[in-house]
């Protein structure tokens, strides 16, 4: 029932074709394989990290205890060359590296970060290209034969290795469950130093000149609303609807709802906790001496929220029957919403959607809130 979303503290593209050139600013990351002029293939990968102690805050102070898992999201900006599925890997780095101040193409170059040919700046920190952390082997590709050595590192446990893959029409996002590496983060069994996205063996270095296939990324530089994120989703659902409870659902799919506990703007260190009043629209006549308003009512169990960007009607938090379950205690229905994992100055919408009798039912009755900086 809870989605908490952070951002990389820092991102880069490492480029064969321009090896000591650091683009740590830059709004877009790649992953491609290129031939140039001369029909050498050129490579691009791109590295991303999280910081260790929003991840250590988040499992104990937050998750503290439950189930949870963790994805790792990043949304396309542009694809082409993708004439065929393309697999990218994805893998935790086994070098500590520095983000850099250059742009792509900056004329001079910018080095002060990592590149290709190095993980700190030109001349200093090259990328190992094989060895052991705390038992746990890595190693580097660096296109043997190649003079140009570098590209980065990965630890090679099979338990780390995420792959993802994509069609001609399929979408681009990544959106993938990498909980095994923030775990092994989280428990020191290996150092943090982030994710590097690459093509699998098979698309890198290809010389063929059917084989050029360009993924571009929205880096934490962009201006967008579409930063890459590590989301971490967790189960707290909790019910009161149990026993002679269960008699306060409602069963008709002829509802009244509204959203309380809004009060319209939010922080981005905020947690709020909405609560969802509903009641039948054509009560059932009885006997009582009490107004049927006065009455608590109860969505079903299956019932579930959704949080949209109203600009561009984009699912920020989408429906998930685990992770997204609305809850209820004696005060009715409710769920938390962390405001940190939005992107302020923005207008979000919710969605509530519930089974009832067979019927899926979503209700979209303008319940906005923005969130604004502090």
């Amino acid at each position: 029932m809870a989605v908490y979303k952070i951002f990389p503290s820092q991102d880069t593209t490492l480029y064969s074709a321009y090896p000591i050139m650091n683009t740590g600013l830059n709004a877009i990351c790649e992953i491609s394989n290129t031939l140039g002029l001369s029909l050498s293939p050129g490579v691009s990968r791109y590295i991303s990290q999280f910081d260790n102690d929003e991840i250590q805050d988040i499992i104990n102070n937050k998750i503290s205890g439950s189930s949870y898992d963790v994805f790792l999201r990043n949304f396309i900006a542009e694809a082409q060359g993708i004439n065929e599925d393309v697999s990218l890997e994805i893998l935790p780095l086994a070098q500590s590296w520095n983000n850099g101040t250059g742009y792509y193409l900056d004329n001079p170059q910018v080095t002060d970060g990592a590149s290709w040919s190095a993980a700190n700046f030109s001349g200093s920190g090259n990328w190992s290209m094989s060895g052991s952390i705390g038992g746990f082997a890595y190693t580097g590709s660096d296109n043997s034969g190649n003079s140009i050595k570098g590209g980065g590192n990965w630890f090679i446990t099979s338990s780390f290795l995420v792959i993802q893959s994509f069609g001609l029409r399929s979408v681009k996002d990544i959106e993938t469950n990498v909980s095994d590496t923030v775990n092994a983060w989280y428990s020191s069994s290996i150092p943090n130093y982030g994710f590097i996205f690459k093509l699998s063996s098979s698309f890198e270095f290809n010389p063929s000149i059917d084989i050029q296939p360009i993924l571009k990324y929205y880096s934490v530089d962009t201006n967008t609303i579409y930063p890459p994120c590590l989301e971490f989703r967790w189960f707290d659902y909790n019910t009161v609807l149990t026993g002679s409870a269960t008699s306060s659902i409602v069963t008709t799919s002829n509802l009244k709802m509204s959203l309380a506990e809004n009060p319209g703007t939010f922080f981005p260190e905020s947690i709020n906790r909405f609560y969802i009043n509903v009641s039948p629209l054509y009560p059932t006549r009885v006997y009582q001496t009490a107004s049927l308003y006065t009455n608590l009512n109860y969505l079903p169990t299956s019932s579930y929220y959704a949080i949209k960007d109203l600009a561009t009607n984009e699912f920020v938090v989408n429906f998930d029957d685990q992770y997204t379950q609305i809850s209820s205690n004696d005060k009715g229905n409710y769920f938390d919403v962390y405001m940190s994992g939005l992107e302020p100055e923005r207008y979000y919408k919710i969605l509530v959607k519930t089974l009832i009798n067979g019927s899926t039912l979503i209700f979209d009755d303008n319940y906005y809130f923005k969130v604004i900086n502090g």
